[in-house]
């Protein structure tokens, strides 16, 4: 029944017809929807129409009749989502340590992917080292991402991309960086040999869309837009600014800071790291969902009664759970991405130690130290500590968690 089917699909699905035959007694027509064309045929007489399931993506919320619709002549829909929500399992905090090796697998347009957090922490976050090996035109179309988070470091090598809305096609050199915001819809263009990048997303597992009906560059330039609640950020290193590492007060250390704290509100916080052969960091532990570091050149030295003493040389990359004390030790020429989520958090004493002051005869200071008020170790004289209480004046409080303590301050302390 051709005019049964036509009116089903064009009432209840919005499809439209882009060809029909003859105009007096239709026998065939096409009709298009949701980046699907159909050719229907009118059967003839004694000839057997199976039933058959028609899967579409598409906006569900602007349909009627629910997900799943009977049409005529045996026709089933079932529709789902174009643009599902984004799901992020819960993450597991793991120490990951990932050594390089020259073992890679191919993935989307020839590339070729080396995976940095194997195990993916539960699904929460991939970490990938991508390479073109032998450069030149890239066949890659235009496309987006259902993500939470995403960012792409140009490690060695460049590579000609191009965003939406954000005018004429740019090279990301060694050492730049960008953010994809959710769903921003991109293309490569051409790389050179021996390119590779390092790609962090959460969840781990989403989906690629192509979006073969936008040509880029497109004609509208909003570098301001945002994509779920995000901005495009493009890092330029050879035109950033170096200052002291905000995550340690130490000297020896000095930090680029990529600008992805504040394109996603807090989300996440990128910066490249870089030491001399003297810069340690002090014990502590964060309380982040992710810490990750890659390192570019030189090495690191990893120092935790808790996960070991390890050494990280060129293209190693570590994984560092919360709640583990760690040390950092920059070695000669060290240069290292640190990719944090969220972009602050606080660093707190670790869980093994009874109090977050030295026993005896000082006062503890506290310091806001990202969402909380977190334990640091800055310290005045003043009255006797109780290593199994916290030793501060009256007005203040603490709370204790396996992280260690955590201080809430008198309103308008002077010492606060």
């Amino acid at each position: 029944d051709m005019a049964a089917t036509l009116g089903f699909l064009m009432d209840k699905l919005g499809f439209k017809v882009e060809s029909i035959y003859p105009a007096d007694g239709p026998t065939t027509a096409v009709v298009y929807a949701h980046g699907v064309r159909l050719r229907l045929r009118q059967a003839v007489a004694g000839e057997a129409v199976p039933p058959f399931t028609l899967h579409l993506a598409c906006d569900v919320a602007a349909l009627a009749g629910g997900t799943s619709l009977q049409g005529p002549n045996g026709l089933r829909v079932e529709l789902f989502d174009a643009a599902p929500a984004v799901v992020v399992p819960e993450g597991t905090q793991e120490f990951i340590l990932t050594r390089h090796t020259d073992q890679w697998g191919v993935g989307r347009a020839g590339m070729q992917y080396r995976d940095l957090i194997p195990g993916r922490m539960n699904g929460r976050f991939v970490a990938s080292n991508i390479r073109i090996p032998d450069g030149g035109l890239v066949p890659d179309y235009v496309h987006y991402h259902h993500v939470r988070f995403q960012m792409i470091f140009c490690k060695a090598g460049w590579v000609r991309v191009v965003y939406e809305d954000q005018g004429e096609p740019f090279v990301l050199e060694a050492g730049d960086c960008v953010l994809q915001p959710p769903t921003i819809r991109h293309r490569v263009l051409e790389a050179s040999p021996g390119l590779e990048v390092i790609e962090i997303g959460c969840p781990a597992i989403h989906e690629t869309m192509a979006d073969p009906e936008l040509e880029l560059p497109n004609s509208l330039v909003q570098s301001d837009r945002t994509y779920g609640g995000q901005r495009f950020v493009r890092h330029i290193a050879k035109i950033a600014d170096w200052k002291p590492w905000p995550a340690v007060a130490v000297p020896g250390f000095e930090a680029r800071d990529i600008g992805i704290a504040a394109a996603t509100d807090g989300l996440a916080g990128v910066r490249v790291v870089r030491a001399n052969a003297s810069a340690v960091t002090p014990s502590s532990a964060h309380s982040g969902e992710l810490m990750f570091l890659f390192v570019l050149k030189g090495s690191l030295a990893i120092e935790s009664s808790a996960l070991g003493n390890h050494t990280l040389n060129v293209d190693d990359s570590v994984v560092i759970p919360a709640g583990a004390a760690y040390a950092l030790r920059g070695g000669e020429g060290l240069e290292m991405v640190e990719v944090v989520l969220p972009a602050v958090w606080g660093h707190r004493a670790p869980a093994d130690r009874a109090s977050p002051f030295p026993k005896g005869g000082l006062r503890g200071r506290a310091k806001r130290g990202g969402s909380a008020v977190s334990a640091v170790r800055h310290y005045q004289s003043g009255t006797t500590g109780n290593p199994s209480q916290p030793p501060f004046r009256k007005g203040r409080s603490a709370t204790r968690d396996a992280r260690g303590w955590v201080i809430t301050p008198l309103v308008g302390d002077p010492n606060t």
